[in-house]
């Protein structure tokens, strides 16, 4: 989840943002106070109040982290999954990535979103959630939404898709769904491996670059 190139947090805020995190993991958001996030920090009274004034400025703080972590994440994973190294001997680069290439590079990072990540992940849906109840930090979430959407466009386009924009919606909606139905289905639900998620994933993307169709998305 990438919002532009907003100003990297200092380390105070993103110790903070941290904290923050860790309580809405724990506690959920009737849980988030200041004191709280001061407490989970290590901090003196009042430290999370100097960075952010508001529970308004708290959420906010907590998504850009988010997003300054997740694109840490995800944009080298994107160079790797979208080179294209010449052949051996070539003058020329190769053809697109191969999908089983790229499906293996996310499901390697999804595993790790729906295990060591998986309380930041809950977190994310939380604000999902916060963004809806509170239509001020909706233009926020709204952007890091798009710039998910743009990453998978861009993912299958390097594929060869003849349809990313539709493709790259497919292909994010399985992301959410995979991570949603994972952290918030339930005990019952197992965590898929990383080599189920690799299968599913080609399966995905094979089947969505053999199909002739025209260009096109969900409205």
């Amino acid at each position: 989840m990438a919002i532009g190139s907003p100003p990297p947090l200092s380390p105070r805020a993103r110790r903070i943002a941290e904290a923050s995190c860790a309580v809405l993991a724990e506690h959920g958001p009737r849980g988030l106070t200041h004191r709280a996030v001061d407490a989970a920090a290590g901090l003196p009274v009042g430290s999370t109040s100097n960075v952010a004034r508001s529970r308004r400025a708290l959420l906010e703080l907590t998504l850009r982290h988010i997003a300054e972590r997740e694109r840490g994440e995800i944009t080298p994973l994107l160079d790797r999954a979208l080179s294209e190294p010449p052949d051996a001997g070539a003058a020329a680069p190769a053809g697109p990535p191969e999908p089983a290439e790229v499906a293996a590079l996310l499901a390697a990072h999804l595993r790790q979103a729906v295990t060591t990540e998986r309380a930041r992940t809950a977190v994310r849906f939380e604000l999902a959630l916060e963004a809806v109840r509170r239509p001020e930090l909706a233009p926020l979430y709204t952007a890091a939404g798009a710039e998910f959407r743009r990453q998978a466009v861009e993912i299958v386009r390097a594929l060869g898709s003849r349809a990313p924009e539709r493709h790259g919606w497919s292909l994010l909606a399985y992301v959410q769904g995979v991570l949603f139905h994972t952290v918030a289905g339930g005990t019952a639900v197992p965590t898929p491996t990383e080599r189920e998620l690799t299968v599913s994933l080609t399966e995905l993307l094979t089947g969505m670059l053999a199909e002739p169709g025209a260009d096109g998305a969900p409205g």
